[in-house]
Parts: structure tokens; C-alpha cells; sequence
């Protein structure tokens, strides 16, 4: 490996998606949306694309995703089985780093001098950006830092980030901004191949100051950070957390629900970063994910006379926008977003109440999609989905203990499993799931069917599974008298 050291790759997979709504939600975060292309022209997501140059490192096997469980079966359904360390709730990025610093340590038996680079899952880089990657181990042993960052070069004097200020300069309030075209030190000088000492950290300045910290080297905080593994379970211990990994995980939810870099790395007393002057993009907005975007127009539809507008369509009824400039358009069955690029980016706050069951789910036997709700005058509930089972592709041996089932085969042939029998369904069968029923559904070919729950809660909560193995649940079946 570059660079010299051992290393081990955390991916950080948090967060609720609502920065990309209405394609985002609670089980569907940004990570997932399939709205890029991969080099052969076909949709990828961002975690599928950061992955495959993972991949192309050579760094996947030495590489876990740090999630919550509800994001297992998207991580699943787009990656095949990879290595994930499971956070018992979402919260923010100290506690899943230190979790994962446990886990390394504690299950995968990782020495204390063992480098831990820490990475967002879903940046938008190019393959250089990799090669600075295997870089920390050696830059961390050459400098003696507590902690080394990775820092983007910055293109542009620009609020939306935090800054990593490299030199120990007083900064004062400038008048003029330097052009977008101007070649800012960093650029320029291309230093890729140096660390340098961190001063401070100061977060989304104003332009002026932007410029200001650019012209004396200041870095992008891309949220890349590599330390010893020793290290971080020193830091655990001396704030008074637990330090073993099953402690700690069953103590999840009393760590601090702060970030990483306010609770470690503010405070480390000796703190070095390596410039990246390559491409990187936080797509965390409609506008800066739609730069990213081929095509223009992604579903069913038309854009006409239309400047710098891009058009995502996920219903099954046509679009049409017409003589639309620096627009985002977004159709789902969760909502619809017309919005100007720029003001897109205040969309988190402008969705904060709306709540509901999400419309569309992607699992990893296939998707769901809502197709009505209703809350009947017994204060009962009625949820209709239309679901899709991909070949060879089964869901889990569950039961519900507060409502009924109503399932319609619509497409495809599969075998059912209702209690301890196994029958064979086909297009026109219909079939009743009482409360505490156990059942599991096998699609022999691509299998869709209509689903009409009733009951008086109608969440995931309701949801008890028993075996996740096919194998297991007709051996299961076959031992217990029908």
C-alpha cells in the first residue's frame, strides 16, 4: 500500500436524507439515489460509486460502512455483502467513530498503532483523490500528529464549507473578493505531496473572510480524518466512556450527540493536514448534485425552452417543464419540488414538518411503493403498496401482531409460506395474513404483488422476523407438523 502502515477504511453512513427531498427520506437517504452514471452510462448511486473506486484502490477489503440497521438492506441491495458496523441508533459522528474504533479494536483484534481513516460515504471525487487516502498512515508516522486531515483546495471563496486555516496569520476583513478565476495558492502550487500543521478551524466564514483564509492556504474540511486506533480509545477513556465495544454499544445513546470533529479534533493538541487539490463535490444540494448530472431530463416526460434545469421524474404520469431557468424539479410519490437551484438548498428546513410513512423503499429483495393511504373513522388505518420481489429474492419469516394483510399476486410465480405450509402463488391469488401469522414470500421469477394493510398501527415497529434464510425457513416448516 502507498505510503506505508496499516490502515482501515470507516465509511460514515448517518443521517436521515431531507437536504435531497423529495427523493430522499428516512429509509431512502441521499447516498442511495441512483441519479448519477457510472462510466459505462448506467445509474449508480453515490455510495455505489465511491465504493467501485474503492474497488479500483484496491481499498474495499480493508474498508466498513458505519450504519444504522434500517440502512442495511439499501447497503445490501447496492453493494452485495460487505463488512458493516452496525449503530444501535442514528446520532451524530462522535459516537459512531468512536463505536467503530471499538469494533475495530475489540472484533476485528486491530493494534493500537493501526491507522483509522475515517471518510464520508458519499463524496463526489476523482481517483486521486484515493491515492492521498493511503497517504495518512505515513504522514501520521512522519509528522508524530495526534490526528491527519485530508483538505480540499479550495476553487472559490465560498460559505457553504468549514476551512482548516494552516497558518498562524491574523486574519482581517478584506473589502474585495478575488475573481473565480483567480488561481488560489493551494491550486496552483498543486502541494499535494506535503502535510502541513493545522492552526484552526473556523466554520462556513463569510466571502470575505473566505478569501482571505484561501490567500493564506487555508483547506476545504472534506471530513477525512486518520488516527491511531491506541489513540482514539486514549481519548474515549480519558473523556470517561466505556472503551470495550459491546459496552460501549449498549451505551450508545448516552455519548455525547456531538460531532467528531467539535468533541476530538478541536481539542487534539497536535493536528496535521495533506492538501487535495483534485475534484470534490459535497452533493448535498439539488444545485450542486444536478452539475454532476448527465442527462438533463431522468423519467417520463419533457423539458422545453428550459436554461439550466434538470427534471427527476418518478411517477408513472408524464412531466413537462417549459421555459424554466436555473430550476430543480423533482416528481416522486413522496412530494414535488419546483424550486430554484440556489434556494433549493434550504429545503431541509422547509420540509422539518412534514412527517408520514416514506412512498417509496428500496430493500434488498426489491422496492415498495405506496399507492394510498387512509385513516378510517374507527381511527384504523389502510395502507396499499404495489411490491416488487426480484428473482430469487425472498422476504424474511415475520409476523404482525396489530394488523391484516390482504396480498394480490399481480406478476410472477413464487412459493408462499403461511405459518408452516408452503404453497405455490400465481398471477390472480389472493391470499389473507391474519395478527400473528408467520409467513415469508420466495419470487421464482420477478413476483409483484398488491398488499392492503389494516390495523391500527401500521409501522415498521410492527414487524417481528425469525429467520432471514430461505434454507432455514422451509427446513423450519418441514419439521413442524402443518
Amino acid at each position: 500500500m502507498a505510503g506505508g502502515g496499516l490502515m482501515r477504511i470507516v465509511l460514515l453512513s448517518g443521517g436521515a436524507g431531507k437536504r435531497l427531498w423529495p427523493m430522499s427520506n428516512d429509509s431512502r437517504s441521499k447516498q442511495f439515489l441512483k441519479v448519477l452514471r457510472s462510466h459505462e452510462g448506467t445509474p449508480v448511486s453515490m455510495l455505489q460509486r465511491v465504493w467501485s473506486q474503492l474497488k479500483q484502490a484496491g481499498l474495499n477489503r480493508q474498508a466498513h460502512i458505519c450504519a444504522a440497521k434500517a440502512q442495511y438492506e439499501m447497503i445490501e441491495q447496492q453493494l452485495g455483502a460487505v463488512a458493516i458496523i452496525e449503530e444501535p441508533s442514528r446520532r451524530d459522528t462522535f459516537p459512531a467513530i468512536a463505536l467503530a474504533a471499538a469494533y475495530l479494536k475489540d472484533i476485528e483484534a486491530c493494534g493500537d498503532d493501526e491507522v483509522m481513516v475515517v471518510m464520508p460515504v458519499d463524496p463526489f471525487v476523482d481517483e486521486g483523490f484515493f491515492t492521498i487516502l493511503t497517504r495518512l498512515p505515513a504522514v501520521l508516522e512522519q509528522s508524530r500528529a495526534d490526528i491527519a486531515l485530508m483538505g480540499v483546495c479550495p476553487t472559490e471563496p465560498t460559505s457553504k464549507f468549514g476551512y482548516i486555516q494552516t497558518e498562524s496569520v491574523r486574519i482581517e476583513p478584506i473589502v474585495e473578493a478575488k475573481s473565480a478565476t483567480t488561481d488560489w495558492p493551494c491550486t496552483a502550487n498543486r502541494v499535494e505531496d506535503s502535510w502541513v500543521p493545522v492552526r484552526a478551524f473556523i466554520e462556513k466564514p463569510v466571502h470575505s473572510l473566505a478569501t482571505q483564509l484561501i490567500s493564506t492556504g487555508a483547506l476545504w474540511n472534506c471530513g477525512v480524518f486518520a488516527f491511531r486506533v491506541g489513540y482514539l480509545i486514549d481519548e474515549l477513556q480519558r473523556l470517561g466512556h466505556p472503551t470495550d465495544y459491546e459496552t460501549l454499544r449498549q451505551s450508545y445513546d448516552t455519548l455525547p450527540n456531538r460531532s467528531f470533529d467539535y468533541e476530538v479534533v478541536e481539542r487534539a493538541g497536535n493536528i496535521v493536514a495533506i492538501p487535495y487539490a483534485g475534484t470534490w463535490c459535497d452533493l448535498g444540494t439539488w444545485g450542486s448534485l444536478s452539475k454532476q448530472m448527465t442527462e438533463s431530463f431522468v423519467g417520463r416526460g419533457v423539458a422545453v425552452n428550459c436554461d439550466n434545469t434538470h427534471a427527476v421524474n418518478e411517477l408513472g404520469i408524464p412531466l413537462v417543464a417549459m421555459g424554466l431557468r436555473n430550476v430543480m424539479v423533482v416528481s416522486t410519490p413522496d412530494g414535488i419540488l419546483v424550486a430554484d437551484k440556489e434556494l433549493a438548498a434550504n429545503i431541509k428546513d422547509v420540509t422539518q414538518s412534514f412527517s408520514g410513512h416514506p412512498m417509496v423503499e428500496e430493500r434488498h429483495w426489491g422496492s415498495s411503493r405506496v399507492l394510498d393511504y387512509q385513516k378510517l373513522v374507527d381511527d384504523s388505518e389502510v395502507l396499499t403498496k404495489c411490491i416488487d420481489i426480484l428473482p430469487g429474492r425472498h422476504i424474511s419469516y415475520q409476523r404482525h401482531r396489530r394488523r391484516t394483510e390482504v396480498w394480490t399476486v399481480i406478476e410472477g410465480y413464487g412459493q408462499l409460506v403461511l405459518g408452516t405450509r408452503v404453497i405455490e402463488v400465481a398471477p390472480g391469488d389472493v391470499v389473507k395474513i391474519y395478527p400473528d401469522m408467520w409467513h415469508a414470500v420466495l419470487a421464482l421469477t420477478g413476483l409483484q404483488i398488491i398488499e392492503v394493510q389494516r390495523g391500527e398501527a401500521l409501522g415498521e415497529d410492527d414487524i417481528e422476523r425469525r429467520f432471514e434464510s430461505w434454507e432455514h425457513i422451509v427446513n423450519y416448516c418441514e419439521t413442524i407438523p402443518v
